[in-house]
């Protein structure tokens, strides 16, 4: 089958990349485009059964494992550096263009050819432009997180002063930016620039001194200020496509589509094919959509604990699987939920560095039956759509977040590192479905049991945060895949017909 079009598709590997990237593969494969996924060999277990088994659908398998996620300093970009990443994504551009030179000399006229790239990956569009294949930039995060890094740059907050707020022309006055703001995010990562040694330190293309001058800068991660790192990284895209809808971020999306100068098409949320085939009348089980997760507890143990617990009375505590709170706040947290008189479920990633050399020593049985300590994979789907649960403390990551929303569940924000500032800032000011725990100007300042106790009973207790977030996951959620990115992909489509002959 040759479909109507053919996109070739290059997802970043990290885990909240690539599975929403997954899903905006599928809806490109039921549009009826032949899709052609890009990918380290290392990450074909990941692709979903029904997308690898879909007529429409191939894989292009680069035989290269794939190099360790940085955990801080400036994004990589093929270069004259010698870090594993950049040598990964030299040979993965090096594969690209290959695959691409085997393509036939003449290709139909008639079939529009595009190619969809995440945008840290947007390394490779210079390869699809040689080929004369337009390229679509895809954002796995928010819109919220494009629009205010791109604010803050066009208003100057670098140099904001304690107790001074500005608002973001363009976007509403409850998301002015405060010195807190300003703070927290740049605290949240090193200076990737910042050397010990005398002279210039070269990453790739980006080369800096060692003390960067006080002007307007390129850095990754982005600081406020900052000229966002995506604004060079997707010139020349023809669009971009950001993983979220209408109903939840139209403001921010409209604000970004003024901005840019082309067309921005909100085409999410992208969680999996059957969470929209869901009835809502039964329980939502994880394992037939992430199968093979290792996990100290079945999902049948999982649901049998929730069902003793009564009507939203759990809190749920889960953070990402790359970034999570400091060894010592883990303690925090154990004492929190110690002293807390409520029912929790709380999970430790295994994926997480500080939190394979953790475990809270004797919680269980202090807490006995009111504590459930997963350590592993957790069926978070099924954790927020049951019953009992009545709230989650969480990083605020974007996929977390929907999921949350989805399940009408409030979320008392706990973010760490990049896009997750922002998130949490819409979830208290924008949605209003939760609060941020704390407003700290310093991610080294640690986040007490106190904190956490406060922030946990602020949350349950309110009743209207609760009717908030209810009523929001019904509004977007309730109808199945939102209305707004229908339509969006709807204008992909018809925007991709111009370029056929």
């Amino acid at each position: 089958m040759e479909g109507i079009g053919e996109i070739f598709a290059v997802p970043f590997f990290g885990q909240g990349h690539f599975l929403p990237f997954m899903e905006l593969c599928r809806q490109f494969c039921s549009m009826q485009y032949k899709t052609t996924l890009i990918i380290s060999s290392d990450l074909t277990s990941s692709v979903p059964a029904s997308l690898l088994h879909h007529e429409l659908f191939s894989l292009a398998e680069f035989t290269r494992p794939l190099p360790p996620l940085p955990t801080k300093g400036p994004k990589p970009r093929p270069g004259s550096g010698l870090n594993p990443i950049q040598i990964h994504f030299q040979k993965m551009g090096d594969f690209i263009e290959s695959l691409l030179e085997s393509r036939p000399k003449e290709p139909d006229p008639s079939r529009p050819i595009f190619s969809v790239v995440d945008n840290l990956m947007c390394w490779s569009k210079g390869i699809f432009m040689k080929f004369q294949l337009p390229v679509v930039a895809f954002f796995a995060f928010a819109a919220v997180d494009v629009a205010l890094e791109y604010a803050a740059w066009k208003a100057d907050v670098e140099n904001l002063q304690p107790g001074v707020t500005r608002v973001l022309p363009g976007l509403p006055e409850y998301m002015a930016f405060n010195y807190s703001d300003l703070t927290i995010r740049r605290n949240s990562h090193p200076n990737p620039f910042k050397n010990d040694d005398k002279g210039a330190k070269s990453f790739g293309s980006v080369e800096q001194a060692p003390d960067l001058p006080d002007r307007k800068k390129k850095s990754f991660p982005t600081e406020p200020g900052d000229e966002p790192a995506w604004v060079d990284d997707t010139k020349g895209a023809v669009a971009f496509f950001i993983n979220s809808c209408h109903e939840l971020e139209g403001v921010f999306i409209d604000y970004i589509s003024t901005q840019i100068g082309v067309p921005v098409w909100a085409v999410g949320p992208l969680l999996p094919e059957e969470y929209w085939k869901w009835n809502h009348t039964s329980i939502f089980a994880d394992s037939g959509i992430r199968p093979n997760r290792k996990s100290n507890y079945s999902e049948q143990q999982v649901m049998q604990w929730l069902d003793e617990k009564p009507r939203r009375s759990v809190i749920y505590v889960s953070f990402g699987s790359q970034i999570t709170p400091k060894l010592e706040e883990h303690d925090e947290i154990a004492n929190a939920l110690e002293e807390l008189n409520r029912p929790f479920i709380w999970v430790l990633q295994t994926g997480s560095d500080v939190v394979l050399e953790y475990y809270p020593s004797g919680l269980e049985t202090k807490v006995g039956n009111r504590g459930l300590i997963i350590q592993g994979w957790a069926p978070q789907l099924l954790i927020l759509n049951h019953p009992s649960v009545g709230g989650c403390l969480t990083h605020s990551g974007w996929n977390s977040a929907m999921e949350a929303i989805g399940r009408g569940i409030p979320t008392l924000a706990w973010p760490i590192r990049g896009d997750q500032f922002y998130n949490a800032k819409s979830i208290e000011s924008h949605l209003k479905v939760g609060y941020i725990i704390s407003k700290r100007d310093d991610t080294s300042e640690i986040i007490t049991k106190n904190t956490i106790i406060q922030g946990i009973d602020r949350l349950m207790d309110d009743e209207g945060v609760h009717e908030r977030a209810e009523a929001l996951g019904k509004k977007v959620f309730k109808q199945g895949f939102p209305a707004s990115s229908v339509a969006s992909l709807t204008a992909f489509k018809d925007f991709t017909s111009r370029f056929a002959a």
